[in-house]
């Protein structure tokens, strides 16, 4: 059965920074999008506690260029303040994404349907997603459609390899690492020739502990829906006979 989508995702604007930078606000967007930011991307398609996505690969398809702009963040103290924004310009990316049963999640281990979640997924996607979709920060408005992963030539598809040092790469809640933890995951992006090809979270050289967190729980018919509840459950038993 079929658990991956790739697509593209498109905007006039990008904002990837570190979480670390943001609180004085000038924010500087990094090169290039963040497992975090596509995970979340992802998830804005379609999104379910019973699974996890996955992201295995990135495809840069617009040169990387940078735009500075003066803005006016609302002042914790009142009024306004004055600072500066470096974002992405005219970006596009192609990701390839696939979905693995959440197991940290025994509770909904029912609701685990690989054709089930792939479809929906994959009617999501046509549709441009089932909410708004943005790249790294609210203010970048972005596009999702359906794509195949070489469908068209990238501007960096024979530049070779580019490396960018040490940057974030995602945070692991307790859904993710079943440990009661809230965690940062730090790793080492390499580009080749315009593809970068992202590890797993539990592979990430450098993990830093933010603070202990407990994982939510779910119960059927009151903040969680299963097959029956989402009127699947007929048509899927009458495939499977």
């Amino acid at each position: 059965m079929e658990n991956s989508i790739t697509y593209r995702v498109y905007g006039k604007y990008a904002l990837f920074s570190d979480p670390i930078t943001r609180i004085g606000g000038e924010k500087t967007s990094l090169f290039i999008p963040t497992y975090q930011a596509l995970v979340g991307i992802t998830e804005s398609c379609y999104w379910k506690p019973t699974i996890k996505w996955v992201i295995d690969a990135v495809r840069v398809l617009n040169p990387i260029r940078t735009e500075s702009k003066g803005l006016r963040p609302i002042n914790y103290g009142g009024g306004n303040d004055l600072s500066y924004a470096t974002y992405l310009a005219d970006v596009s990316y192609v990701v390839k994404a696939h979905f693995i049963q959440n197991t940290n999640r025994p509770d909904l281990a029912d609701d685990y349907n690989e054709h089930k979640h792939y479809w929906i997924a994959k009617r999501c996607l046509e549709r441009g997603g089932r909410r708004d979709i943005f790249l790294g920060t609210r203010e970048c408005a972005a596009y999702i459609e359906p794509y195949n992963f070489d469908q068209d030539e990238g501007f960096y598809d024979k530049y070779g390899v580019m490396e960018f040092g040490l940057q974030f790469h995602s945070f692991s809640y307790p859904d993710d690492n079943g440990e009661g933890k809230f965690l940062a995951r730090f790793w080492k992006p390499k580009m080749v020739n315009g593809v970068i090809e992202f590890c797993r979270p539990e592979e990430c050289p450098v993990v830093k502990e933010i603070r202990p967190m407990k994982m939510k729980s779910f119960k059927y018919g009151i903040n969680f829906r299963g097959l029956q509840e989402e009127g699947l459950l007929v048509g899927y038993e009458e495939e499977r006979l």
